[in-house]
């Protein structure tokens, strides 16, 4: 990974000496803005700009719900955090030698319900909180050297809108593009590799050239590609003329010798750099990174990457990221997606909307393949409480629905422009659990007495489909049917898709999909992903051979990822969820936000994070985690002391969350669960053997002992071919001191980097303490920005903008970002009664 960086890093440099940078094209607009929380009474406009003589400065990226208190009067099913209507305003110049120029602002997100204004003439609006948009500002600038004001007015009232926590604000980052008269338009390259061998591959760019000027222009439109090591590899160029105010795409083909392909292990990247040039004088220089990267799917033989069979290790996630909220530097999702690639990911479906730019360049940069998910409704509304059908009409859940029919074909358009060069994006998913809207889906099934009612009168969860495809057929038919057809709707949406794709396949994810094979919805995608309905597969196959079927949503169990292994066809699953992520706890207080199976709310490892990377990982791994067996879904056997499941459910991961200590009451009777992908562990306490056990004798893979309580050292060892592992748990002691580590000692003094510093209680010999919590406070002095604090705990209400929080397991979370200005910053964890650390910060 460090000489990846490292070669990014000269690639990047050469890039910008070859290209005379990105920079001279694109400007960072999140610096110097005004925001303002409009008051429940307050009324500001309609003439705009305002005064904002009193508004309070912010950089952006900026989510401001996560700037307050977290309170029961909000919603659960967005965090408790609320919502509100805010506005931001910006001044700048216009410059001086701006003639013949083109200027453009691009946001990449708002949330949401966005209207834009250039000195006070609206530019247009954008609903969609998650589809990137962009205006044009030319002819609405101030004269060259005065002064330009931009409104953004962000409603986001409806504060329980959405299933899950949307933050508020514009919350993705801003960028100025200036361009000359002739140019390639925001978006305006595509590029694919049609063919590829060791020896050579074909890439193939679709350049647009828009010629905004009163004449006819002739030009030269040159590309080269230039690898990772910042050598160009492949050049060509040609003459070509362009009529007055039109805009028309060339394609141009080059070969590239031994090419360097992406994929999840060694994710090589390159950078097509394409310039326009008249009369020998550049006139504009356009950078698309992109991979060189086979894709093949097949019914009954699964997915192939550069032409290998590839197993899909994919978790869900959702956009926020803990107590940056929505606004999530790329730090914070760096060390995230490091994680979870050190577990074993290697795929992520982006739940249940587009992420940020941002994201995505981390995906190609790491090697993670990325299911793009553009919606979550469609034609009708779902209930953003209690999911299924929409049970609570009332304003503040009103959402994307009511934009879907105007704004559906301009969010996906834009989306896909933005991301279809990444190439880290694999598949399009249109559309999450969309069945649940349409009623009579349920009735077919035959599961539901009265669709109306979200909770079945059969137990379709764990249950077969009851009718053949036949008989499910004609109960569709005979259903009585709505204003909207979801098979009509679905193929309408992959139609706009293929017009601006078709390297990659089309998939959803259906949650009814026995009715969906016989309904039409199924047949409008290129690969059907069940939801829950693991069961359904071999059905499906049976049934519906010539249809490909994978997993797109699951608990995330050594269940489902036997039936990708032994299903050659079912090349996927993904794991719900991965990182735990705030909202979705209706009725819940103060439960804020849902358990992340491999990492929590703060991005520390969950034990399911050694779970899947035993399963996932093929070098050796070992650990070790406790549980009292009072309150756990295990009893002990009357004949060996040992543990046995009470049902089948205990070996559902999320059903009984497992300690990560050793700590207990003397002569508790404790369960030690070890996850391994060797076949045999032996268990010792204190050097005494408790024996081995084998992965076979357990359903999920874990290896169980039961023991009372004694204080001292668990060890856990497995031996394979003179290779061996062990892991320990300790008793540790009273707490004396908050020990405090940090991610990163030097940043960037770019205003965005950001180092993640935790504090642990440890005792006297340095052993994390886990079973005493205290309050710290975080001192901070220097060049540095407090973004906030967090333990990951599910209850966990304290505010997350603050210098001091109660821990949990001992632990908590500070993150910092540097400002953009060098120096330095010293930050201390104190704690009273225990001794203090201090960690120094270089900004540079």
């Amino acid at each position: 990974m460090k000489a990846l960086k490292l070669a990014l890093l000269a690639f990047a440099a050469t890039v910008a000496a070859h290209a005379s940078s990105q920079l001279t094209r694109e400007a960072d607009f999140n610096f110097g803005w005004k925001f303002h929380l409009q008051g429940e009474s307050e009324k500001l406009g309609p003439k705009m700009p305002l005064d904002d003589g009193d508004w309070r400065d912010v950089r952006l990226p900026h989510d401001w719900s996560v700037e307050h208190s977290f309170s029961e009067e909000w919603e659960g099913n967005t965090g408790y955090l609320p919502g509100g209507i805010g506005w931001y305003q910006k001044h700048f110049p216009t410059p001086t030698n701006n003639d013949g120029k083109r200027t453009f602002v691009l946001f990449d997100g708002v949330y949401n319900n966005a209207k834009f204004w250039l000195n006070g003439v609206e530019l247009g609006e954008n609903p969609y909180g998650y589809s990137p948009v962009y205006f044009d500002l030319t002819d609405l600038l101030a004269k060259p050297g005065q002064e330009n004001i931009l409104t953004v007015h962000v409603d986001h009232s409806r504060y329980a809108d959405a299933r899950w926590y949307t933050g508020s604000g514009i919350y993705r980052k801003v960028k100025l593009i200036t361009v000359n008269e002739l140019h390639i338009p925001i978006w305006g390259t595509y590029v694919t590799t049609p063919r590829i061998s060791d020896q050579e591959a074909t890439v193939q760019i679709e350049t647009k050239v828009a010629n905004t000027s009163t004449k006819k222009a002739a030009f030269t439109l040159s590309t080269s590609i230039v690898d990772a090591n910042g050598q160009i590899v492949a050049e060509t160029s040609e003459r070509l003329k362009l009529e007055r105010g039109a805009q028309e795409a060339f394609t141009q083909s080059l070969a590239v010798a031994q090419p360097a392909l992406w994929d999840t292990e060694n994710p090589n990247l390159y950078t097509a750099v394409s310039t326009l040039s008249q009369n020998g004088k550049t006139i504009d220089k356009y950078t698309t990174p992109f991979g060189i990267r086979s894709l093949r799917f097949a019914a009954k033989e699964g997915f192939f990457l550069n032409g290998k069979p590839t197993l899909v290790k994919g978790v869900c996630l959702h956009h926020d990221g803990g107590l940056v909220g929505a606004a999530v530097p790329e730090g914070v999702w760096r060390r995230r997606l490091e994680e979870l690639k050190a577990g074993g990911v290697n795929a992520i479906r982006l739940s249940h909307n587009p992420f940020s730019q941002e994201f995505l360049d981390l995906c190609d940069e790491l090697g993670l393949l990325v299911q793009n998910e553009l919606f979550d409704e469609w034609d009708y509304a779902k209930d953003k409480r209690q999911n299924y059908h929409d049970r609570h009409d009332d304003y503040i859940t009103r959402g994307y629905v009511e934009h879907f029919q105007e704004w559906a074909y301009s969010d996906l358009e834009r989306t896909m422009l933005r991301d279809r060069n990444h190439p880290s994006v694999f598949q399009w998913s249109i559309g999450n659990e969309i069945e649940w809207t349409y009623l009579h889906y349920r009735y077919v099934t035959g599961f539901w007495k009265d669709p109306n009612d979200p909770q079945n009168s059969g137990k379709y969860w764990g249950s077969k489909p009851i009718f053949s495809p036949e008989e499910l057929k004609k109960r569709y038919d005979a259903s009585p049917k709505g204003e909207y057809i979801l098979a009509e709707t679905a193929k309408k949406l992959n139609d706009w898709v293929k017009k601006f794709d078709t390297t990659r396949p089309t998939t959803a994810n259906l949650v009814v999909p026995h009715v969906s094979m016989v309904s039409g919805y199924a047949d409008a995608v290129d690969i059907v992903g069940f939801s829950y309905r693991n069961m359904e597969l071999s059905w499906s196959e049976h049934h519906f051979p010539h249809k490909q079927v994978t997993i797109n949503e699951c608990p995330g169990t050594w269940d489902d990822w036997k039936h990708v292994l032994e299903n050659p066809g079912v090349f996927s699953m993904y794991m719900w969820t991965a990182i735990a992520y705030m909202g979705e706890s209706y009725q819940k207080w103060p439960q804020k936000h849902w358990y992340g199976d491999m990492l929590n709310l703060a991005g520390f490892r969950n034990p399911g994070w050694n779970y899947f990377k035993s399963i996932w990982v093929d070098e050796p791994h070992i650990s070790i985690a406790t549980k009292p067996v009072k309150g756990s879904p295990f009893k002990l056997d009357e004949h060996s002391g040992q543990p046995v499941a009470k049902s089948r459910n205990a070996y559902k991961w999320e059903t009984s969350v497992p300690n990560t200590h050793w700590n207990y009451q003397p002569g508790e009777q404790i369960i030690v669960e070890v996850c391994s992908n060797y076949s045999i562990v032996e268990l010792f306490i204190n050097g005494r053997s408790l024996g081995s056990r084998s992965m076979s004798e357990s359903p999920d893979r874990l290896f169980r002992w039961a023991l009372p309580f004694e204080e001292g050292t668990l060890t856990a060892k497995a031996s394979l071919a003179g290779t061996a592992v062990e892991a320990q748990l300790s008793t540790a002691s009273t707490p004396v001191k908050a020990s405090l580590t940090a991610d990163k000692t030097t940043l960037a003094a770019d205003g965005y980097d950001v180092s993640h510093l935790v504090v642990q209680l440890v005792d006297e010999n340095g052993l994390p303490v886990k079973t005493d919590d205290r309050e710290v406070v975080f001192e901070i002095e220097g060049d540095v920005r407090l973004l906030g604090v967090d333990t990951g705990a599910q209850t966990n209400v304290q505010d997350f903008q603050s210098n001091r929080i109660v821990t949990d397991q001992g632990r908590a979370l500070l993150i910092v970002q540097s400002y953009r200005d060098a120096g330095s910053a010293r930050i201390t964890a104190t704690s009273k009664g225990l001794a203090s650390q201090t960690v120094v910060l270089t900004i540079e």
